[in-house]
């Protein structure tokens, strides 16, 4: 049954399923800290007050978690025999920026290969071909900070306003905001204002890699 402390105890259950307070999913998500604080979830009169709808789709694209993972949580189907809910862990491979600009581990199509990775273990949206890159220094703020885990899907079907991963030819890894793709060129949007945005022709674009889901 969809009720009002259900909704409010879905949001709550995805912020501790991705390893976040109810504040970091909303600042996760681009919404204010406070928008899911138990303050603002009965209005001055103590009439229940609702989560928009734009601010669950938000939360979800943010995590990367499913609709139905998401009802799930809100039917309580996420639940162990215990009724304690269920936290899927897995381990990935974990490379820094740094190393992963150095080359060798990876192939053509952005995919982990080869040796010499550390693993993390984290309660992710993640399949075989995920791997994890560690954010280094502060060109990413104010969405990632230095030592931020960023889960990475080099198979997942980028869209304009994904965040992504993208290396180039001559070495580069950076996070960006994607814009638009064509076969001639792809145009990025930094995600700290005191760098630019990019626009780099596709010869010289050796993979991208939508990211999935971010440490807090």
């Amino acid at each position: 049954m969809l009720s009002h402390d259900r909704v409010w105890a879905a949001i709550d259950a995805l912020a501790e399923r991705y390893s976040l307070s109810a504040s970091g999913l909303a600042r996760r998500a681009g919404l204010d800290s406070t928008a899911f604080n138990k303050s603002k979830r009965l209005s001055s009169d103590g009439r229940p007050r609702w989560p928009s709808t734009e601010s669950l789709a938000k939360i979800i694209e943010a995590t990367g978690a499913s609709l139905d993972e998401f009802t799930g949580l809100i039917e309580g189907r996420a639940e162990s025999s215990h009724g304690a809910s269920v936290a899927r862990k897995r381990s990935v491979p974990l490379l820094g920026f740094a190393q992963a600009g150095a080359g060798g581990f990876f192939d053509d199509a952005g995919f982990p290969v080869g040796q010499g990775w550390d693993l993390v273990e984290l309660p992710a949206q993640s399949t075989d071909s995920s791997y994890a890159l560690q954010v280094q220094g502060d060109s990413m703020l104010p969405l990632y900070r230095n030592g931020d885990v960023l889960i990475v899907e080099p198979g997942a079907i980028t869209r304009k306003g994904d965040r992504v991963v993208v290396k180039t030819t001559a070495g580069e890894v950076m996070a960006k905001v994607l814009d638009r793709q064509t076969v001639k060129s792809i145009a990025l949007v930094s995600l700290n204002p005191d760098h630019p945005d990019r626009d780099i022709p596709m010869r010289d674009v050796e993979w991208v890699a939508r990211i999935v889901w971010a440490s807090q």
